[in-house]
């Protein structure tokens, strides 16, 4: 397994990866891997000659500096992690100064309006940040494919009409959210999450499941009161937000139409970590 922390020596590897027409598939990640990191960078072993995983904690898209510090950092560990499904993934784990130099600072982005809606409403700057490292790992691996979790959905909507707007020749597969066997969707804050906390987090997937029900037969601001008022009740979970939308513009629906798909979204907080979770409606 090799290990790359400068621009100059991965950018030098992988370009003679493709002089021998070597396909490269690519998953960046924040690092503090778990399974459902490692099922994404299956896939891209799996349909590239070559996987490349960075592990990056990104600066400029927290709005939380508690957040930002206490964001787990464990290379080696994450680097025994992928071992286990090939020795021959290449990491690539730059410094901040590597990637963005003398200035840490995010670039703005307009992503149509994705960047508005849900997270773009609570947390600020946050996808400006994300559209910044995304579009600079890109340029400096060059993949032919990368793969994403759909846990981030509207981040995987936002990387898809980045990729658009800027004409970058990689391909973005979205890849389905995986799930812990209480179906608590896998996250790496959710290693920060204190015991009583961890044993009610199933709670945010189970509404999600009855709200997915409640959609076939309810409207969906009669599914959102009813989730709200469901959380209200809790005594250790706090909602931030339900948001049913539109797959396409990720705006809040107003009312149903057949002719469109939909999925609900969610934040939640567990004490001082956030989770994010979502669900495609029927």
């Amino acid at each position: 397994m090799k290990i790359f922390s400068e621009i100059k020596q991965i950018q030098k590897f992988i370009s003679q990866l493709k002089d021998e027409n070597q396909t490269v598939g690519f998953v960046p990640t924040m690092g503090a891997l778990h399974q459902g990191h490692l099922s994404l960078v299956a896939e891209a072993l799996a349909n590239n000659d070559v996987a490349v995983v960075s592990i990056f904690v990104n600066p400029t898209q927290f709005d939380n500096a508690e957040d930002l510090e206490k964001y787990p950092r464990t290379l080696e560990k994450d680097a025994d992690l992928l071992k286990t499904l090939s020795e021959d993934i290449l990491i690539y784990a730059p410094s901040v100064a590597d990637i963005y130099a003398t200035k840490v600072e995010a670039e703005h982005f307009s992503f149509d309006g994705l960047e508005h809606e849900m997270e773009g409403k609570f947390r600020n700057g946050h996808f400006d940040g994300v559209g910044t490292i995304v579009k600079r790992l890109f340029e400096i691996v060059t993949p032919d494919n990368a793969y994403f979790g759909e846990k981030d959905f509207q981040q995987l909507a936002i990387i898809k009409k980045l990729v658009e707007k800027y004409h970058i020749p990689v391909t973005i597969n979205g890849c389905k959210i995986h799930r812990e066997a209480n179906g608590l969707a896998m996250s790496s804050r959710n290693t920060r999450l204190k015991t009583a906390y961890r044993n009610a987090a199933p709670f945010i997937y189970e509404t999600l499941q009855t709200a997915n029900e409640k959609f076939g037969t309810k409207s969906a601001n009669k599914v959102t009161e009813w989730v709200y008022q469901t959380f209200a009740k809790h005594d250790l979970l706090e909602l931030e937000y339900f948001i049913i939308a539109d797959i396409e513009t990720l705006k809040t629906v107003k009312r149903k139409s057949n002719k469109k798909n939909y999925r609900a979204f969610i934040a939640v907080y567990a004490d001082d970590i956030r989770l994010i979770d979502n669900i495609a409606l029927k």
